[in-house]
């Protein structure tokens, strides 16, 4: 039965074109899949990742930093769309700061880092078929940032949703696109490959490799990171943070016990009945923000060698073919993480960064904290916070979940938080000009829709 599906799945994605690097990845999930692999990684196969060398500690002199960021290529995972906050465009192009979208402080942050430190630094998104025109054509807002000789983005491979009873490719004539899917953003490492972006890179004289999420406004390209890591000689190399209660449900580091290797685990890796040490921020301190650096020698080689198959932890997500209708059919998409390649590189290794690395904007709530006083906008398009412990800001989603929605309520901006430490917003309350929170400030549902006027 599988081995039909298989085969169909494979002639679906040759016909549509799919690189052959990113079918024998897809074939060798299918494979996985078909075992009843589930990605699983219980506790006690793994030991807690308890020291990481702190960047504060390590010295690197601006010569080194230098020299490193000379040689390294800057990668954005772009292929996310704002659907969870109601747009159906790619998720860059939100305005998050001064009227500038993600992709505007990208660009910005970019020539910065060229300026100062005299480096080419091109800048390239991995898009999606959904996300690409409308970010390219707002990239051309910023003629300069090409570098010639590369592209300035390349595309996420696709592959066919299976359908959950029979590992078959789905079909669904009302809307034949909602057929194929991503294969998450592990798929970064066959799409480089694939495209002959690491040979481009390489010939070029290209050496190391910084990636993180559009979204995360602290992931800047650092030159003391990548002198850091040019140092280290480390094939792979993981920023981590440290934890607090908030940060419960993030991915961390961790080490194999069979082998010693660092592994990445996520919420959905772990046994349900295990998640007690999951968000244990005292037994798993770290928490992985997704920033990345590799060699890009390394990791062309290895791809290679193995075919395009890294191995990375399959991640079995299980959705109906049409997200908006929960009676359409049950189907699995295939994907895997991009951090999980820190267990394809022996010798990989980690190193613990300041929270100004990671600013990630997933909600309106924590649009809400980088739009406000807490942090300032500098020259080089860098979010900088002045306070020392950013407060805790949830909106109430039946009201502000949208961008439509939280405009519509924050009319003039919003209210000063510097001296807050939690802003919690219940009911549908709209916001005046001028308004500050201080300490705790909990505005309930009662007597809304109404106005806070201080």
């Amino acid at each position: 039965m599988s081995e039909k599906g298989l085969q169909a799945a494979q002639q679906k994605m040759a016909a549509k074109g799919v690189d052959q690097n990113a079918i024998n990845v897809f074939t060798h999930y299918y494979r996985e899949l078909e075992a009843g692999a589930t990605g699983l990684i219980p506790e006690e196969t793994i030991d807690p990742l308890t020291e990481v060398q702190s960047l504060d500690s390590t010295p690197v002199s601006d010569e080194q930093a230098k020299e490193a960021i000379q040689k390294t290529v800057y990668i954005k995972l772009n292929g996310g769309l704002g659907t969870s906050m109601g747009l159906d465009d790619a998720k860059s192009l939100i305005p998050v700061r001064d009227g500038k979208s993600f992709l505007d402080l990208i660009c910005q942050q970019v020539r910065a880092v060229r300026q100062n430190w005299d480096a080419t630094l091109p800048l390239l998104l991995m898009d999606s078929f959904r996300t690409q025109e409308s970010t390219l054509r707002a990239l051309e807002n910023y003629p300069d940032i090409k570098v010639d000789g590369l592209p300035l983005d390349f595309l996420q491979n696709q592959e066919p949703k299976l359908r959950t009873d029979n590992l078959e490719p789905v079909q669904w004539p009302a809307d034949p696109s909602l057929e194929w899917c991503p294969p998450g953003h592990g798929d970064i490492y066959t799409a480089l490959l694939g495209t002959g972006l690491l040979d481009k890179f390489l010939e070029a004289g290209y050496r190391y490799a910084c990636t993180s999420n559009s979204d995360n406004l602290g992931g800047y390209p650092n030159p003391h990171i990548a002198g850091w890591f040019a140092a280290s000689g480390a094939p792979y190399a993981a920023e981590v943070c440290e934890r607090t209660p908030a940060d419960r449900k993030g991915g961390h580091l961790a080490r194999r016990k069979s082998d010693g290797q660092l592994i990445l685990r996520d919420t959905a890796q772990t046994p349900k009945e295990q998640m007690h040490f999951f968000t244990d921020e005292h037994r798993h301190p770290y928490f992985h923000t997704n920033n990345l650096w590799f060699d890009l020698q390394v990791l062309r080689d290895t791809l290679v060698q193995r075919k395009a198959v890294l191995g990375l932890p399959l991640i079995r997500n299980k959705k109906t073919v049409d997200p908006t209708d929960k009676n359409s059919t049950e189907v699995y998409q295939i994907e895997a993480a991009m951090g999980a390649a820190v267990q394809s590189f022996p010798g990989a290794t980690a190193i613990l960064v300041g929270r100004e690395r990671f600013l990630p904007v997933k909600t309106t709530s924590d649009l809400a904290l980088v739009r406000s006083d807490v942090y300032e906008l500098t020259a080089d398009a860098r979010l900088v916070s002045q306070v020392e412990e950013a407060p805790f800001v949830q909106l109430d989603p039946d009201y502000y979940k949208t961008i439509a929605q939280f405009e519509e309520r924050f009319p003039k901006g919003v209210p000063s938080l510097k001296k807050a430490s939690s802003f919690v917003v219940e009911g549908d309350w709209t916001f005046d000009e001028g308004v500050t929170i201080e300490g705790e400030r909990k505005i309930d549902g009662a007597g809304s829709p109404g106005e806070v006027l201080q």
